[in-house]
């Protein structure tokens, strides 16, 4: 193995945790093609097939779960080594992975990281916002926003913050449409939902559940599709206002009458959580979303 490429085990651990190499592109800003690329590579320097591939995906062989086993008790030695034999000296360098929601990551948190990454220079911070949960047990990021508080222990985890949830529509769809002046006129209106299988968190809205019996003009897996098809005049959606309140042209309906509160829960493995470089990012957080509570429940954008 004296050509071994010790960078594809980066991609493999990616790929094993993923199960899937297109989502693992996703997670490392690599294309599809180069991902499957060098597992294959991978492959031939091991000298075993790592992954069994199907239409379901990539599910591992017993030599992948063997390796799997072995690249992260690596993972967790080299962030011991980190933080106890290199200390301050590394303190404020490397990368911080920050897992969050698809709707949050794009309109909150990418927008306010300008001062963090001015003040600390030697930090590269990915964003992985996904329209599904973060697995932090299979370590896809240092630090997540969850929208579910964890049910384990031996997580780090506190309260971000609330943010509140209404119905919007586009001004010119109110126009054309019959006036809504109660919650009952919301059933003769179009609506724009969650694919209600493809809903991956019991906290997240789901208009069906809110107004049973109606049936959605459009679905959509994630908030931003849903947010533009506002914009276009499409229907009515429930979004979060962090979102709905940058766009003039959406209007809430019925805010006085209409409280949909959910919360973000800041979560980190401990032994993640020490390092320094996440320790800056984690604080960073709760010190901004702390500046913004009037935006998280419904003001205006500054």
């Amino acid at each position: 193995m004296k050509s071994f490429d010790w960078d594809n085990l980066r991609i493999f651990l990616a790929t094993a945790r993923a199960h899937s190499a297109v989502e693992a592109s996703h997670i490392l800003g690599l294309s599809q093609s180069t991902v499957s690329r060098r597992i294959q590579k991978l492959e031939v320097e091991t000298g075993t097939v790592l992954f069994n591939r199907s239409t379901q995906g990539l599910r591992l062989t017993q030599a992948g779960q063997k390796l799997l086993e072995h690249i992260e008790g690596l993972e967790d030695t080299l962030s011991t080594m980190e933080l106890n034999v290199f200390g301050d000296n590394r303190a404020l360098t490397g990368e911080v992975r920050l897992g969050t929601t698809e709707g949050y990551g794009a309109y909150f948190v990418a927008p306010h990281m300008e001062r963090f990454c001015a003040q600390h220079p030697g930090i590269t911070v990915d964003i992985l916002s996904l329209p599904r949960s973060i697995n932090l047990s299979k370590r896809e990021a240092d630090i997540a926003i969850a929208i579910d508080r964890p049910v384990i222990t031996n997580i780090v985890t506190t309260r971000l913050t609330d943010y509140r949830m209404l119905p919007y529509a586009s001004a010119a769809y109110l126009d054309r449409h019959p006036e809504i002046k109660t919650p009952d006129d919301f059933k003769a209106h179009r609506w724009i939902d969650y694919i209600d299988d493809l809903i991956f968190s019991p906290s997240q809205f789901s208009v069906q559940t809110w107004l049973p019996g109606v049936k959605p003009s459009l679905r959509s897996t994630g908030v931003i599709a849903q947010a533009q098809a506002v914009r276009s005049g499409l229907g009515i959606a429930v979004l979060p206002c962090f979102i709905a309140s940058l766009y003039d042209e959406l209007l809430p309906i019925l805010p006085d009458s209409t409280d949909i509160i959910r919360t973000f829960w800041l979560v980190s493995p401990p032994e993640r959580r020490e390092l320094a470089r996440v320790r800056a990012l984690w604080d960073y957080l709760r010190v901004t979303v702390e500046a913004k509570k009037d935006l998280m429940m419904g003001g205006r954008f500054d």
